[in-house]
């Protein structure tokens, strides 16, 4: 192992020490008290339903009811609604012939996305689906090929509906084989912004909002700053296809998973660049002429936060309730899905963090705040995980909510004040 090696995985070990410092001072008992979840001192958590397929983003009514899409038809639907009592939710009701992973409230509309399209449904003063048969269609056609299908949304408070589409490509190199420029970034690898007052939008009369972006499936729209806030999956394989300049352990660290506060017009850079969150520097892409040390074109977008590579951040809620302590007020809550491609390092994530920010801007080190979804260390494999945390939600009385995509589980994170 050379010396840039050494220094990388030390500094990458350090990076995720919280989590490492943070299994150790746990109790197990305060553990298998909280549905087998690691939590802060003070908190408590409890499974409030189970088995509900694969459960990836959801969103929650004052009334306490909570609208789960799940990535894959139960029973014929992919909208399961669920009622928290307390201390556990009821199945009330399902509906939708689609799948797919975005799911938001917004000016009186039920707001979900299949792979294709993003559809609305009408809601009552109590925020139930009144016609659950019969969506009303807000923009279709959008691309959806081979990998990274999924169109998560978010909303900001001008009547705009934002998509992310992202890139059906780890680099782009298939399509732009005389590296003269990646050609799908003119229909993908982006967030596209919508209006959400006109119906039957196709993907041609949005607006390319950012591009650069390799794939984006956490993003939430930033009160504080008025700004969108996007966490985006970074490349794989660089050991692989360039072995000169990278070992197999540098490919397993980087790059980093990052976080961007995106204004219209901003280019993240991919595919031509990713971000070292050991060198704190954007470095230039292998591929469009890179050699893991030259940095990349000053243009592209600075991430605001940046996190080790390959752990899948696949939720992003800011955390706006009162009933956590203050030091989470407006702070950001992050779902690692959790990787399969960090050999031969141990894959890592598979937890929930939790980034303070101040007047809207990423302030000191994340930490890790729930871990355990993986089970024992051994299950913490591709495939093996027994939960992964995927969608993040708050309650009306500010309880964090979060999904699992394996088998269906809700879990609900509590303060005791």
């Amino acid at each position: 192992m050379n010396q840039r090696t050494t220094l990388l995985l030390g500094l990458s070990l350090i990076a995720i020490g919280g989590l490492a410092s943070f299994r150790l001072t746990k109790n197990d008992q305060h553990a298998a008290a909280n549905a087998g979840l690691k939590i802060p001192d003070g908190f408590s958590a409890a499974v409030i339903a189970d088995n509900l397929g694969s459960a990836r983003y959801m969103v929650v009514t004052p009334n306490n009811d909570i609208y789960v899409h799940l990535e894959g038809l139960k029973n014929g639907k992919g909208i399961v609604v669920l009622h928290d009592n307390g201390d556990k939710a009821d199945v009330k009701t399902s509906f939708g012939n689609f799948s797919g992973t975005g799911i938001r409230i917004n000016n009186g509309y039920l707001y979900a996305s299949s792979d294709k399209a993003v559809y609305r449904f009408k809601l009552n003063a109590s925020q139930e689906v009144i016609d659950p048969e019969h969506p009303e269609i807000v923009v279709s056609g959008l691309v959806s090929k081979r990998a990274h299908k999924p169109k998560a949304i978010a909303f900001d408070n001008g009547g705009n509906l934002y998509v992310n589409i992202g890139a059906y490509s780890n680099i782009c190199s298939e399509f732009d084989p005389q590296k003269t420029g990646c050609p799908i970034l003119d229909s993908a690898g982006g967030i596209w912004r919508f209006k959400t007052d006109k119906l039957n939008q196709k993907q041609r009369d949005g607006v390319r909002f950012a591009t650069g972006l390799r794939n984006v499936v956490g993003l939430d729209w930033n009160q504080q700053d008025n700004q969108l806030f996007v966490m985006q999956h970074g490349r794989d394989a660089l050991h692989d296809l360039f072995p000169k300049y990278y070992t197999t352990q540098q490919s397993a660290l980087l790059p980093a998973e990052c976080m961007y506060a995106l204004k219209e017009g901003d280019n993240a850079g991919w595919p031509y660049m990713y971000y070292d969150d050991v060198k704190h520097k954007k470095i230039k892409g292998p591929e469009y002429g890179g050699d893991g040390e030259t940095e990349a074109d000053a243009k592209y977008a600075e991430p605001v936060a940046a996190y080790p590579g390959h752990l899948a951040p696949d939720g992003l809620l800011f955390y706006t309730g009162n009933q956590f302590p203050e030091k989470y007020k407006n702070g950001a809550f992050i779902a690692f899905h959790g990787s399969w491609n960090r050999a031969p390092e141990p894959q890592a994530g598979y937890f929930v963090v939790f980034q303070p920010f101040k007047d809207g801007k990423p302030d000191g080190k994340w930490e890790v705040f729930a871990d355990g979804f993986a089970g024992t260390a051994e299950e913490t494999s591709p495939g093996k995980a027994e939960h992964r945390p995927c969608g993040l939600a708050q309650g009306p009385d500010g309880s964090l909510y979060v999904s699992d995509d394996v088998k269906g589980t809700i879990y609900k994170i509590t303060y005791n004040k």
